[in-house]
């Protein structure tokens, strides 16, 4: 019977693992911040209609941490 060593040092695999990594963590780090700030933004658009526009921006930044994530993913495959 033959039987191969099998290294766990594979570039390609430990690449993909860790682009994988990047763009999930971020994303899941993403959505837990915008929970929190979009239901305060849900919250003080109750109270004052005015508060639209900045409830938006405040809800869409976190979302550039997943595309920095998406940047970093691309870079290292």
């Amino acid at each position: 019977m033959v039987t191969e060593a099998v290294t766990m040092t594979d570039p390609a695999g430990l690449k993909a693992i860790g682009a994988a990594l990047a763009v999930g963590l971020t994303g899941l780090a993403s959505a837990y911040a915008e929970r929190d700030i979009g239901a305060a933004a849900i919250g003080a658009m109750a109270e004052n209609e005015g508060l639209f526009g900045k409830g938006l921006i405040l809800t869409v930044i976190p979302e550039t941490i997943v595309i920095f994530g998406l940047v970093v993913a691309i870079l290292m495959l």
